[in-house]
């Protein structure tokens, strides 16, 4: 066989051109938001022109009035909600998921094709119908307006398994049998040999499950009423409505705020993120 050619450079730039496009047009959005979270009410109420894309005097006051400032907006209380909801959302779903994708990639017991269809098969289902189910669920347990129904629904989840599956499907069985010819238990070798492995996957999908905890806007909104328990993308819905403050700058500053999070956990774990995005194309 031939040598693989490099691309020709009128290629290479041809095609890093398109990628910079793309990047830069996801990116507008973004940069909009920062932006009018600095300007004034006037300033973000005008037709926007390249002579008021950019804020005559940052107005930080607005992100004093997301967070609070004194008035009803308190978004420190909304803050702590999703914090806790995602973190121990991301937790114990990234715990439940990773034990059930061993036990379907290296362990042996009846019915295992039939259940792991099954975990398949529930990834087939729209998310409205699942809510349907999950809502009767917690309306039975009392868990409505409280915490637990925005946990106890998201422990384990088809994509999470299939995920975690295929991850530790790379794992090498002689490492796995000569572990349980030394009489360790199947928890032990889950711990000790398939973890630290998958350890780049495990990482990846504790972010998809922050990430969609942390956002996560039509659950929450069903199951949560008092404003004590809402999170935080129901309390800048909130804000975009004009239930607290009739601003659009205030309403961007709490966006951004939103985001931040994400932002810094993504920068943080990015080279284990994408190790573990590519580690799931591994063939078993």
């Amino acid at each position: 066989m031939s040598a693989l050619r490099r691309p020709h450079a009128g290629v290479q730039i041809a095609v890093h051109a398109v990628v910079y496009a793309v990047a830069l047009t996801m990116a507008v959005p973004f940069v909009w938001m920062v932006l009018t979270s600095l300007k004034t009410d006037l300033e973000a109420g005008s037709a926007p022109t390249w002579s008021t894309l950019l804020p005559e005097a940052a107005q930080w006051s607005n992100y004093v009035a997301a967070w609070g400032g004194g008035g009803r907006a308190n978004l420190g209380r909304f803050y702590w909600n999703s914090t806790v909801v995602a973190v121990v959302t991301t937790l114990l779903a990234v715990a439940h998921n990773a034990l059930a994708g061993f036990a379907f990639a290296k362990m042996r017991f009846a019915g295992k094709r039939v259940m792991f269809a099954l975990t398949l098969a529930t990834m087939m289902l729209p998310m409205q119908v699942f809510f349907i189910f999950a809502y009767v669920l917690c309306s039975w347990l009392g868990y409505v307006d409280n915490v637990q129904a925005l946990v106890v629904p998201f422990l384990a989840s088809g994509f999470g398994v299939f995920y975690m599956r295929q991850a530790i499907g790379a794992v090498p069985d002689d490492l796995l049998d000569a572990a349980r010819i030394d009489g360790m238990t199947s928890f032990g070798m889950f711990w000790a040999i398939a973890r630290p492995i998958a350890w780049p996957a495990i990482t990846a999908l504790a972010i998809f499950t922050f990430m969609n905890s942390w956002n996560s806007f039509f659950w929450p909104l069903i199951v949560v009423d008092s404003i004590d328990q809402k999170t935080l993308p129901l309390a800048v819905a909130d804000l975009a409505s004009n239930a607290y403050y009739s601003a659009w700058p205030v309403t961007m500053a709490a966006a951004t705020i939103l985001v931040v999070p994400l932002i810094l956990l993504f920068f943080i774990a990015q080279r284990a993120f994408v190790r573990g995005v590519a580690m799931t194309g591994l063939k078993e």
